[in-house]
């Protein structure tokens, strides 16, 4: 079996996929870090492919204000070709969401990723 570094794919996804706002560094990024048929699973969404995974994401970051950040909360955990990688985001003076992403990996990309939203308590 494969050992993945899943903190250093996780990470690397977070920031220069969820946190890139240029099109083509995203898409280079992606290139890198995704399986060419990867899929995205959101809550209300599912896309396939390197070209809809930035699409959503550029969606996702259209809609935020421009100083929105996301940042792990700790080191991504794995095992058996799964990791987990907890984070938060929102402007630098606060956190407004707290969410999961778990990630499946096939030759140290990412196959299939898993984006949870925590439910504000």
């Amino acid at each position: 079996m494969q050992a993945h570094d899943y903190d250093r794919l996780m990470q690397a996804n977070l920031a220069t996929v969820f946190s890139e706002r240029d099109h083509e560094r995203r898409l280079a990024a992606i290139a890198g870090l995704y399986t060419q048929d990867a899929v995205l699973y959101e809550p209300e969404a599912a896309v396939s492919g390197r070209a809809a995974i930035s699409d959503a994401v550029a969606e996702l970051l259209d809609s935020l204000p421009p100083d929105f950040i996301f940042t792990a909360i700790a080191p991504a955990i794995g095992h058996h070709s799964v990791g987990r990688l907890r984070w938060q985001a929102g402007p630098p003076n606060g956190i407004t969401i707290y969410g999961m992403d778990i990630a499946h990996f096939e030759a140290e990309k990412i196959r299939s990723l898993y984006v949870y939203i925590e439910p504000r308590i």
